[in-house]
């Protein structure tokens, strides 16, 4: 069997990154991997302005000025944001009255809050002729120089960045309308199972509700894949393979199924692979989980996850998100892990194991029990669960208080 870690090695290995470019709305760009370097268009900020609502003024004017020895200026004009500066000169023991956001004047160096002079009570439209400033203020003071965040023809984004909302705003400031980015990975899922139902029909003897396609459906958007649902397959070969044609013929990025790729006398998804296909490989050391099947139909990347829905759930994060990620076009970042702290003894059978557990911090430390029996079926005690406990390959047991690391599944 192969470890967890070579299996996503070699997984990856048969992705291709994505082969095009499309453009989408700004609006509609968040959560979407950028295809292209993003250079800036042109300084940020713009121009020189004011980072407070004030006076610009010539800090020279105003060394000497205190609440007991107050300074004053003759105001001459009014600059809101939004307003051309050109024409407006400040002269020594001048003022402008300026909003946060409005070009700096010329002649001005700095700008005094108007908390800081006698007009902080007055909020009248009307221009004050004079203002008198009770403290000194610093060359550059509440002033924001052009090009103080970025300066024009500075890389901004590499391609590969997955576009968070401020990234989305910070485009927005570049002028940008129209984002370049990689197309959204399109997924094709399937289950197979004669005793399988859909929750709409009623159950009978011998059925199950299906489960694991709505979960992993749901996972797959989380991870801003496209999904195609091609249904609850019985345990037929042919419709099975026509679920793989039908695939095929979508053009999708991946073929994702689950269920039928064990040993079992009707599992024919395997069958159905090596019959146009290729088999990657197909177990992997892994605690739920074991029957992973990894390979190509017609080219096309595929993934068997178990049927069993914590195993189906375990091969997602393990395996499936790493492969949305490279067909995405951005680099898979495994979660981050915690060190944490058993409150009771746990055992497993040697493979790699991701225990379902609920964690708390207590006296500063992260303490985990688990939060009910492991059985691969148990999708209960996942939903119980904020974390999975991660026991590497060979521990068997471990005591009350080891140390263990720890996924928070909810991060």
């Amino acid at each position: 069997m192969l470890s967890v870690s070579e299996a996503q090695s070699r997984l990856i290995s048969l992705l291709p990154p994505p082969g095009r470019i499309e453009h989408v709305p700004l609006v509609e760009a968040e959560g979407r991997v950028l295809a292209q370097t993003i250079l800036a268009s042109h300084d940020l900020p713009p121009f020189t302005n004011s980072s407070m609502d004030g006076f610009a003024l010539r800090s020279a004017d105003v060394q000497s000025a205190s609440r007991e020895s107050p300074v004053e200026l003759r105001v001459i004009a009014d600059l809101p944001a939004g307003r051309d500066p050109r024409g407006i000169s400040i002269g020594p023991g001048q003022a402008v009255r300026i909003m946060t956001g409005a070009p700096l004047p010329q002649g001005a160096d700095a700008v005094v809050p108007v908390e800081d002079t006698d007009q902080a009570e007055r909020r009248s439209i009307t221009l004050p002729s004079s203002i008198r400033v009770f403290r000194a203020v610093a060359p550059g003071e509440s002033v924001r120089p052009a090009g103080m965040d970025a300066h024009a023809g500075e890389t901004i984004f590499a391609p590969g960045r997955r576009l968070r909302p401020a990234d989305v705003g910070a485009l927005a400031m570049l002028g940008i309308s129209q984002v370049p980015v990689y197309p959204l990975p399109h997924c094709a899922i399937f289950s197979s199972g004669d005793e399988l139902l859909p929750p709409s029909l009623p159950l009978t003897p011998g059925k199950i509700y299906e489960s694991n396609s709505v979960m992993l459906q749901a996972l797959l958007r989380r991870e801003k894949a496209r999904v195609t649902f091609l249904g609850i397959l019985p345990d037929r070969m042919e419709e099975i393979r026509d679920a793989f044609e039908r695939a095929v013929q979508q053009g999708v990025d991946l073929i994702l199924s689950t269920a039928g790729v064990s040993v079992g006398a009707f599992d024919w998804v395997r069958k159905v692979l090596e019959e146009a296909g290729e088999l990657e490989f197909w177990r992997v050391n892994v605690r739920p989980g074991k029957p992973l099947l990894v390979g190509r139909y017609r080219q096309v990347p595929f993934i068997g996850l178990p049927g069993n829905p914590v195993s189906a759930f375990v091969g997602f994060e393990l395996f499936v998100r790493p492969a949305l990620a490279r067909l995405s076009g951005t680099s898979w970042r495994p979660r981050r892990r915690y060190r944490v702290f058993l409150d009771e003894p746990i055992e497993s059978d040697g493979r790699e194991s991701y225990l379902r557990a609920i964690v708390s911090e207590q006296d500063g430390q992260y303490r985990a029990r688990l939060s009910a029996h492991q059985g691969s079926g148990n999708l209960l005690s996942l939903v119980k669960a904020n974390a999975l406990l991660i026991l590497p390959s060979g521990v068997k047991s471990l005591p009350v208080g080891s140390e263990v690391e720890a996924w928070f599944l909810d991060e």
